[in-house]
């Protein structure tokens, strides 16, 4: 990937006409509803940088599990529900993204794979397909319901990807279940890109995967043992390889501060992806939501897991929300982080960014509030 490639062209909008006020003051309800922008700055203290005002092009996240009440992993998500999620996410900036589903049962991704092509729905560029070709084991397992995990299988995938209609952009596996190799040069023999997550892999198994065509790691930090050697371990071996991007959940709870830094600048910002791996809680308050059929609840921290679980289980993160989190965390330009949220994963995925975000940036508080999206 080239660095031309990955440049997104900010406009400053620092002095807008009275029909421009008019349209920021009066676009900006949808982002205020879910806490991403509204109204007019508050003045800035004396010393201080002023917010500006930007059109950016739109985002995109290749890892959306359900916003706004709606869980794209449950069957019984109609049609109207898919329609007001992707409104919700819209809201936030992202006018291009993955639905992403997690492990299940061949029937129950199916149902949930048509119902989301028959959306017809343009901001959704294809399906993530998290699962169920992960490890079992508790820890690199996450979220993941164990019952449904199984080895890899071209013939199963190729049954879900027929339900798809052939959508099926991004596969995420572990190298090391069954199966694991053929199946990755079979998805980069389709155009079906390949990303390792929810493994315990060694560098073995991680070095053949790349080798076969594996080209991200989902959610690095992530999806992986809670207590690993120091060295050698999967996080050293995927942050050091070079012919892996990276995605990164930003949300303060999946990553601490300087575990962000850190992974960022080893991995640099040109392999670097923010994906929020929202789930039905993200834009709603908190209380008790789904991911598939696990019951999960949403803090007043932000922080989603199961009742009384340790583990995590998706986020209720909005794009912009991790935009301003990587640029306090790492200390980056915004420059540099945007790409991480639209040109470098629409690239990915072979796609165009698309639409204009009106967007008020704040570089005192690193604050990216939504004011207007046109998609």
């Amino acid at each position: 990937m080239t660095a031309a490639a990955a440049c997104v062209t900010i406009r400053a909008v620092n002095n807008p006409s009275p029909s421009r006020r008019r349209f920021l003051a009066g676009a900006a309800a949808s982002g205020a509803a879910l806490g991403l922008g509204g109204g007019e700055a508050d003045s800035p203290a004396p010393g201080t940088v002023p917010s500006r005002i930007l059109e950016l092009p739109g985002l995109v996240d290749l890892q959306v599990n359900g916003f706004a009440g709606v869980d794209f992993g449950d069957p019984a998500t109609g049609a109207d529900d898919v329609r007001h999620a992707v409104a919700a996410i819209q809201a936030t900036g992202v006018t291009r993204f993955l639905p992403t589903l997690i492990t299940s049962s061949l029937e129950t991704f199916a149902a949930c794979a048509r119902r989301l092509v028959r959306a017809e729905q343009p901001a959704i560029a294809g399906i993530h397909m998290e699962g169920p070709y992960i490890s079992p084991a508790d820890g690199p397992r996450g979220a993941h319901a164990r019952e449904h995990v199984r080895g890899a299988d071209v013939d199963d995938f190729r049954r879900r990807q027929e339900a798809a209609d052939g959508r099926i952009r991004l596969v995420t596996l572990a190298p090391e279940v069954p199966g694991a190799l053929p199946l990755v040069e079979h998805l980069v023999d389709s155009g079906v890109r390949v990303a390792i997550g929810h493994t315990g892999a060694d560098r073995a198994r991680i070095q053949d995967a790349v080798s076969a065509g594996a080209t991200l790691s989902t959610h690095l930090g992530n999806g992986c043992s809670g207590t690993l050697p120091r060295h050698p371990n999967l996080l050293w071996e995927q942050l050091a390889e070079d012919r892996l991007l990276a995605s990164f959940i930003v949300d303060g709870h999946h990553l601490p501060e300087a575990t962000v830094r850190a992974m960022i600048r080893a991995k640099t910002p040109a392999r670097t992806m923010l994906v929020t791996d929202a789930i039905a809680a993200a834009g709603m308050p908190p209380g008790v939501y789904t991911l598939g059929r696990q019951r999960v609840e949403l803090d007043a921290t932000g922080r989603v897991a199961a009742p009384g679980a340790s583990n995590l289980a998706g986020s209720a993160l909005a794009l912009p929300v991790a935009i301003g989190n990587a640029v306090r965390f790492t200390g980056l330009p915004l420059d540099d982080v945007l790409p991480m949220a639209s040109a470098r994963p629409a690239e990915y995925i072979g796609i165009a960014t698309a639409g204009t975000v009106v967007a008020e940036w704040d570089a005192h508080a690193t604050t990216l509030r939504v004011v207007r999206v046109v998609p």
